[in-house]
C-alpha cells in the first residue's frame, strides 16, 4: 500500500527521479518521458470519464483502465530484474496477459455492434467521444515513448502491448459512444478544396 506523508522531498531538485528499486535516473531520460506520457494519457482518460454517466459501462471500463495505467507506470518504473513490489506473492507489479485480453474482449464486444469503417474518422462527436479521441492520441504518444525507452533498456513487452491495445480500445469506445448520437464524424477527403 502506498503511504505519502510528505509531497515534496527535494530529492529531485538535481534533475533526477527515483525508480522502484531506489536507483535514480535523469528526468530527461526516455523512460521518464514514457512514464510521463502514461500519466498524461491517464489524466486525459479521466477528463473523458468525467463526461460520462458514472453508472455506464463505458465509465466502468475507463475506471479499470485508469487503475491499470498506474500498474503500467509502476511496471515501467521497475527495472526488469526486480522481484519485489506491490502484487500478489510479493512480486514486482507488472502488466499481465489477462489485462490485455480484457481490453481485447471489450474491443470485440463494442466493435461487434458497430458498422464497418468506410472512411477515416475525425476526432469529434459527443463530448465524451471527443475527449476520448484526445486520450487515444496521448496513449499513442505514450506508446511511441515506451518503444523509444525500450530501445535503450529492457521493458516488459506486455507493457508495450497494453499501450498498443489501449489506443485501439479508446478508438472503438469513441465509435461506441458516437453510434447512438448519429455516428462517427467522417473525413471527407478534399472536401474544402
Amino acid at each position: 500500500m502506498v503511504k505519502l506523508n510528505k509531497i515534496y522531498t527535494r530529492t529531485g531538485d538535481d534533475g533526477t527521479t527515483g525508480l522502484v528499486d531506489g536507483s535514480r535516473i535523469a528526468k530527461s531520460d526516455a523512460l521518464m518521458a514514457a512514464i510521463g506520457d502514461v500519466d498524461e494519457a491517464n489524466s486525459a482518460i479521466g477528463i473523458a470519464a468525467a463526461a460520462l454517466d458514472p453508472a455506464s459501462d463505458a465509465a466502468a471500463m475507463l475506471a479499470r483502465i485508469q487503475n491499470e495505467m498506474f500498474d503500467l507506470g509502476a511496471d515501467l518504473a521497475t527495472p526488469p530484474d526486480i522481484q519485489f513490489g506491490f502484487g500478489p506473492h510479493d512480486m514486482a507489479l507488472r502488466i499481465v496477459p489477462s489485462q490485455i485480453a480484457r481490453l481485447e474482449d471489450e474491443i470485440d464486444a463494442m466493435n461487434g455492434a458497430l458498422g464497418a469503417l468506410k472512411s477515416f474518422i475525425l476526432p469529434g462527436g459527443t463530448e465524451a467521444a471527443a475527449r476520448l479521441h484526445l486520450a487515444r492520441a496521448v496513449a499513442r504518444r505514450a506508446e511511441r515513448a515506451a518503444v523509444a525507452a525500450g530501445a535503450t533498456r529492457d521493458l516488459n513487452p506486455l507493457a508495450l502491448a497494453y499501450l498498443n491495445r489501449l489506443s485501439d480500445h479508446l478508438f472503438v469506445l469513441t465509435r461506441h459512444l458516437n453510434a447512438p448520437a448519429g455516428g462517427d464524424v467522417l473525413w471527407k477527403p478534399g472536401a474544402t478544396r
